[in-house]
């Protein structure tokens, strides 16, 4: 069903759009969502206890393969007529701060970031953190910085986490929600990175006052609540990578029986049929990891090390599918005529983005070894 809706409303729209659109006119935003809603698909991410579709996180990942099979698919899938659940870690919050700020979330009324990543860096955020939070009577005062942070610019608050207690690592970082017109906080756009259509943005604070209502969670464990998280979100960002791959595939597929080189059609050149032999592997190498994550998570068991193993093997697997795929079709493959170019950018990035290939790396090796994470 989703890959019909994919084929049929959303590849043609693409034909007239920017190549390096995120977002479609209101009008057939709004159509598609109407579809989508009848489809009792809308909201992915949501639990059906708030209103969200009931499936399973395999279902889940197999959808973000799916959804992921266009131009946009890897950072605006189907351009977001979805939905989401927005920061899933708001349904741990408060009912008070559900009325403020998840409920809103849900019915499109706010928008949210997610702040973690800081100047010092962002692959080991426990210890990366330098800013601070103090307490001072109902309030925290909060300073410091963040970098690289997505949709700060246009959201109404977001989740900041700062250091708390400076001698307990990643136990002693607290999670705020911080509405976005708090005095002392700052927010500008930095260049663009190679991601089609989006800025990222820098946030700056200076003694920005947060009630301490707005801790989300428990003082000094704001840490666990996005570790959790980061590790679920591991799965469906790699199986959108799987989708891209799987994308790319087909067309290389469909190319090279039609090209002609010295009288002889592509796919009759070996070098040809071994860059179309690899890709294969990769991308069943990469879904079944994936898929092998998902159904892990799904039942209760442990799955940190199979999603880092997914978030490695897809992103680099998937970024060596397209690259293959530009090469098979030369010339054109570096075109805005063809979708290559674009995953190709972003690909590129998703082996930094949560997490980068060689965090992964340490994660498994430290489970396999039985070493914890400090």
């Amino acid at each position: 069903m989703v890959r019909r809706f994919v084929r049929e409303e959303i590849l043609p729209l693409e034909l007239n759009l920017d190549p390096d659109a995120d977002e479609l006119p209101a009008d057939d935003r709004a159509r598609l969502v109407t579809l989508v809603k009848e489809m009792g698909l809308y909201g992915l991410d949501i639990p059906p206890e708030y209103g969200g579709p009931d499936i399973d996180l395999v279902t889940r990942t197999l959808i973000a393969i799916e959804m992921s099979q266009h131009r946009a698919g890897l950072y605006a899938p189907c351009y977001g007529v979805f939905g989401g659940a927005g920061l899933a870690q708001l349904f741990e919050a408060t009912e008070d701060q559900k009325e403020r700020y998840l409920y809103p979330t849900l019915r499109g009324e706010k928008k949210g970031f997610f702040g973690l990543t800081e100047p010092s860096g962002g692959s080991d955020p426990a210890r990366a953190i330098q800013t601070r939070a103090a307490r001072d009577g109902d309030d925290w005062v909060v300073n410091g910085s963040k970098i690289f942070i997505s949709g700060a610019d246009k959201a109404d608050y977001g989740l900041v986490f700062a250091r708390t207690d400076s001698d307990k690592g990643r136990n002693g970082v607290t999670c705020f929600i911080v509405d976005t017109d708090t005095p002392g906080f700052h927010v500008r756009r930095i260049v663009h990175t190679l991601r089609a259509a989006r800025y990222a943005t820098e946030l700056s604070f200076e003694d920005m006052r947060v009630p301490h209502g707005n801790v989300l969670g428990e003082v000094n464990r704001g840490f666990a609540i996005a570790n959790d998280r980061l590790s679920r979100q591991r799965i469906p960002y790699a199986a959108g990578c799987v989708g891209v791959a799987i994308k790319a595939h087909e067309m290389a597929l469909d190319y090279v029986p039609q090209r002609e080189t010295f009288g002889a059609p592509l796919s009759s050149r070996q070098a040809i049929q071994w860059m179309l032999v690899d890709n294969e592997i990769d991308i069943r190498q990469s879904r079944w990891l994936t898929l092998e994550a998902a159904d892990r998570a799904e039942r209760g068991e442990a799955f940190r090390t199979e999603a880092a193993m997914a978030k490695l093997v897809a992103t680099e697997a998937a970024s060596r599918v397209v690259d293959r795929c530009i090469q098979m079709f030369g010339g054109y493959g570096v075109t805005k005529d063809f979708p290559f170019e674009r995953w190709y950018r972003e690909m590129r990035i998703r082996r930094i983005g949560e997490g980068p290939s060689e965090v992964q790396r340490h994660i498994i090796a430290r489970d396999l070894l039985g070493a914890p994470l400090r």
